[in-house]
């Protein structure tokens, strides 16, 4: 069979199959990896519970040292008001570097002689395979 080629029915039906596994096997070890989050997340309330009772920033154990620490996240609860701010002030670096990928693609269409400067594109070819109709 080294000249011939799969049939192409066959090549769907194992394409199929294969794609099937790999989302069970997702689907599980989501599952599995989610009850050990939870597990995690309750030990980790369990240690800040306890280094803020004890007024302590760091606790060393004979199986680790714990450290308390703070984290800050930013959210924008007005986005238009926050871009008019960072416009502004040219304050751009307060944002990612990530372009929204269907606003460019929008943009190009309705735009199309005008490409921003530094910007790259890739267009590669993709595969969908749907079960068949019945």
């Amino acid at each position: 069979m080294d000249d011939e080629q799969i049939p192409l029915d066959r090549l769907v039906r194992a394409y199929r199959n294969v794609r099937d596994a790999i989302q069970k096997l997702t689907r599980e070890y989501e599952s599995e990896l989610e009850k050990l989050e939870e597990v995690k997340q309750s030990f980790s309330n369990d240690l800040k519970d306890r280094m803020l009772q004890s007024g302590a920033k760091t606790i060393r154990t004979d199986h680790g040292t714990i450290m308390l620490g703070t984290k800050t996240r930013y959210t924008a609860n007005d986005w238009d008001e926050f871009k008019k701010f960072v416009l502004e002030h040219e304050a751009v670096e307060l944002l990612e570097r990530r372009i929204a990928q269907s606003n460019m693609k929008q943009f190009l269409e309705e735009n199309p002689t005008l490409v921003p400067p530094g910007l790259d594109a890739s267009t590669e070819y993709t595969i969908t395979v749907r079960k068949p109709s019945k």
